[in-house]
Parts: C-alpha cells; sequence; structure tokens
C-alpha cells in the first residue's frame, strides 16, 4: 500500500541555535517567563489560535503546559521545567528564567558548546556545595519550635503568585492555615518509619478568603444528599467502604460466578445479592456505608431507611485519605461475604455547611494524620490558582522536614551567588581552566556570562521601571522605584 501521506523530514538536527527562528522563540519564551517572575509579575492569558478555554496565571507548571511548540529545544526545556516543578513544587519561574538565560549567555559568548557546558556545570557545583555549608551566607535554619518561620516560609510562597489577588490579610490569613495543615498532617508519638498524612483539598466559590479554614479529619461533600440531620451528632461507629461498583450492571460485577435458574430475572437475582449485602452491613451495626462508584437505589432505599449513612461516587481521591482514616479495607467485589477486617471506625460524623456545599465531617477513632482544608475565593480563576498554590506551599513545607533552611529571597540569593562565585574561582583560575579543558581566557569569560544570568534573574523580579541595585559590601539585591529621584535635587 503506498503512502497516502508524504514523510515529513526529520526534526532532528544539528546546533539548533544557529538557527534563528530557534533563537527567537527562545527569547520570546525567555521573556514570557521573566514577565510572570515574582510578587509584581505580570498575568498571562493564554488560550490556542482557535479560541477554546482561556487559562489566567503566572504560575509556571499552568503556564507551560498551556503553551505548545513546534520546536524540539522549546519543548525539551518546557518538559524538564516541569519536571522540576513536580518534583520540588517551586522555583520554576527561576529555573526556566536562569536556564533561558544561560542558554543566550553562551549564544552571545561565542564560547564553544562542549567548553560552555563544562563551565556551567563547574560554577553550578560551586554554587551547590557553598549552599550546602554550615557557614553559607545567603541560607536561614527554620526553627520548628516556632510557628513564626513556618508562616514566613508560607508566606513567601502564596505571595509570589499574584493571580490569586490577595490582600495582605488574605495572604497572612492563607499563609496560618497552609502551616496549620501541614502541621496536622506530621503523625505524632509514632514508631518506626514514619509517613506523612494528608490534606484533602475542597473549593467553595463566591466566598470571602477570610471564610477559609482547616479542618482535622475528613470532609465529604454530601450535598443534595439526605444522609444525616444537621442537628445529629454520631460518636463511634462501624463504616464500610467498597471500591467495586454496587449499581448492579453485570459488566462492572468483577470476578465471581452468579447462578441463575432457568426463567429467573438475571437483574433480579443481582439485586438480590446486592440487598444480602445491605442486610449483613445492618445486622453488623454498620452506620457508615461508602462507595467509589455507583450504589442501587434499591439498596440505597433499603440502607437509609434503617438509619445508614449512604454515600455513592465517591471518586478515586478520597479512598486513600478515607482509608488511612477510618482503617477501612475496601470491599473489591460483591461475591463474597464481610469479613470483619474489612470495617473501619469513625469517631464522629456530622454537617458542616460552606456556602452551597454541604459537608460530612468524619472524625478518627483513634490518631490520624488526615485534614481537610476548605478554600474559598472569589469566583473560578483565583480560586484555581490559590488551590495550586497551597499545594506547593505544603510540599516547600515537607521538603524542610529534610532540610530545614530556607534562601533568601528578592534576588538576594542569586546576587549572592554570582558575587561568591566570582570571588571563588578568581583564584586558581590556571589550575581550574587546564582540569576544565579550556584557555585561561575562556575561563574568565564564561563565569562572567554564568554570574551575569544569576543576577539577570535577580534583575527580573522588577517589572514596573525600576531599577536594581546591588550592594557590593553584602552582595544583596536592591530594588529603587521607578518614582524614586536617582539624581541630585539642589538645583
Amino acid at each position: 500500500m503506498s503512502r497516502l501521506v508524504k514523510k515529513s523530514p526529520s526534526l532532528c538536527v544539528d546546533l539548533p541555535l544557529d538557527n534563528t527562528d530557534v533563537c527567537n522563540k527562545l527569547r520570546l519564551l525567555r521573556q514570557l517567563m521573566t514577565s510572570c517572575y515574582g510578587p509584581t509579575g505580570k498575568l498571562k492569558l493564554v488560550h490556542n489560535n482557535i479560541g477554546g478555554h482561556v487559562v489566567t496565571t503566572s504560575t509556571s507548571s499552568v503556564l507551560l503546559a498551556a503553551i505548545s511548540s513546534s520546536q524540539p529545544l522549546v519543548n525539551l526545556i518546557k518538559t524538564s521545567v516541569l519536571n522540576h516543578v513536580s518534583r520540588f513544587s517551586d522555583c520554576g519561574l527561576f529555573a526556566a528564567c536562569l536556564c533561558l538565560d544561560l542558554i543566550e549567555q553562551a549564544k552571545q559568548s561565542g564560547l564553544r558548546g562542549n567548553v560552555c557546558i563544562g563551565l556551567n556545570r563547574h560554577f553550578l557545583a560551586v554554587c551547590v556545595s557553598y549552599l550546602q555549608r554550615e557557614d553559607c551566607c545567603c541560607k536561614v535554619k527554620l526553627d520548628f519550635c516556632s510557628s513564626h518561620n513556618l508562616i514566613a516560609l508560607a508566606r513567601s510562597v502564596i505571595s509570589s503568585k499574584p493571580a490569586c489577588l490577595l490582600t495582605e490579610q488574605e495572604t497572612l490569613h492563607i499563609s496560618k492555615l497552609a502551616v496549620q495543615a501541614f502541621l496536622l498532617t506530621l503523625p505524632c508519638d509514632k514508631p518506626g518509619t514514619v509517613s506523612l498524612g494528608q490534606t484533602v483539598t475542597i473549593c467553595v466559590e463566591g466566598h470571602s478568603v477570610l471564610n477559609s479554614a482547616v479542618f482535622p479529619g475528613l470532609l465529604v461533600d454530601v450535598t443534595g444528599v439526605l444522609c444525616v440531620n444537621k442537628s445529629d451528632n454520631l460518636s463511634s461507629h462501624r463504616m464500610l467502604l467498597f471500591s467495586a461498583s454496587l449499581a448492579g450492571d453485570i459488566p462492572e460485577l468483577g470476578e465471581g460466578i452468579i447462578e441463575v435458574s432457568s426463567g429467573v430475572d438475571t437483574d433480579a437475582r443481582i439485586l438480590d445479592q446486592l440487598l444480602d449485602l445491605g442486610k449483613q452491613a445492618v445486622e453488623d451495626d454498620v452506620k457508615l456505608f461508602v462507595c467509589q462508584k455507583v450504589i442501587h437505589p434499591v439498596l440505597q432505599h433499603y440502607l437509609r431507611s434503617r438509619g445508614v449513612i449512604v454515600i455513592e461516587r465517591l471518586g478515586i481521591t478520597l479512598m486513600e485519605p478515607l482509608i488511612l482514616l477510618t482503617g477501612a479495607h475496601p470491599v473489591a467485589t460483591l461475591h463474597t461475604s464481610l469479613q470483619p477486617k474489612a470495617y473501619g471506625k469513625v469517631r464522629d460524623l456530622s454537617i458542616r455547611q460552606f456556602g452551597s456545599k454541604t459537608l460530612l465531617h468524619l472524625l478518627p477513632h483513634g490518631e490520624s494524620a488526615i485534614c481537610t482544608m476548605i478554600l474559598c475565593h472569589r469566583n473560578e480563576t483565583m480560586l484555581s490558582e490559590l488551590k495550586l498554590v497551597c499545594q506547593k506551599t505544603e510540599h516547600v513545607l515537607r521538603l524542610t522536614l529534610r532540610e530545614p533552611y530556607a534562601l533568601f529571597g528578592g534576588g538576594c540569593t542569586e546576587t549572592h551567588l554570582a558575587a561568591y562565585v566570582r570571588h571563588k574561582c578568581t583564584d586558581g583560575v590556571t589550575e581550574s581552566a587546564a582540569v576544565l579543558g579550556c584557555s585561561e581566557s575562556e575561563y574568565l569569560l564564561g563565569m562572567d556570562r554564568f554570574c551575569s544570568s544569576l543576577e539577570s534573574v535577580a534583575k527580573s523580579l522588577e517589572h514596573n521601571g525600576g531599577n536594581s541595585l546591588i550592594d557590593l559590601t553584602h552582595a544583596h539585591n536592591w530594588t529603587v522605584h521607578a518614582d524614586v529621584m536617582n539624581r541630585c535635587v539642589e538645583g
């Protein structure tokens, strides 16, 4: 059979930076990233060229996922930054800005590609080695005995996302909630290997950010489901969790045998088996009956008529938190009798109302590191950005458990590292150049370009026409706003 469409040429090309079109696209991507960088970064409205959903964001993970390019080099950089964000949940814009600036500096320097790569790796290793030292001057140790340091760290992450449109009061409120949720996921007095808990986030649109709250335990959306009176407070009851569908549909029954006599309705036989499960649950004093998927309406009616709270369509996302909270073992088939180990326990059940959402609040019978964060905001776009930044904040706080340090913000870390590299690498130029296989002039040029890239990232924090100044004594970065006089006013 002949080829219907002519085979396109290979996209594998040599020396892509010699291509003007590629360089222009990299420059455009750099401008896009730097304009979003920092607390005063500009928002971006992204949609494809034929319309569709418009994305409003300044967050690297959302922005890079929303844009596409036909250039393999651009896609390689985009994928690398997204991988960095998926691992560390922070500094995606920093990584993108530094990477793209290093590429541009390498192009302008005229250095050979292999020499430039070797030099950048060398200077990066110098930076990493310095940051890991105890006497590093651009990092501070976090004191977990005080919540103020944790709140300040959380606030630095949250305030860096202008698309959240938070006031100072709202930023502080969300920062405190993020720290509270983080602390609730830390297990107490647990011997052996410690596993961190989980924070479940529920979004409520159309309400003030100050209505946001954190609760220990798990809140499940039961809006539109009459499950329990709001005045009820039920304590210490068994619960049962199904991961299999209880809708009664034959394709979803799973493995097992259903014996049906000739002339007997198959659907009726399956329903009888479902009701048998329900009867056993009632006899075993189950108060909460939960299914990841759909529950047959007749089974729902039977259970509710006997005082059992029924929740269906829980979804895969809440399965793990519910298992950790209750200790239940999910039942994966209806072709078995219910075993004692399948049951879980909850200490309290109560109803909470947030806007139009009705939530069932489950508290654990024993200790559990599960909590729920209710996030409120004025519209969907702000709420989506706020949810994302809270998840990133939680991840950053968790990383401090391994390394309890925070770096200076405001561009000071970048300018300090640039000053350190210049000071450290100026000594022993001859030996270092020989080891790296380059000349002394190439070594010094590469060092200057690497440090210029770090300083360029620091300058990217200013978006309103101001000037970035570097303190030559301590290598701190200072921003002078455009409306500040920069000349003598004596006349």
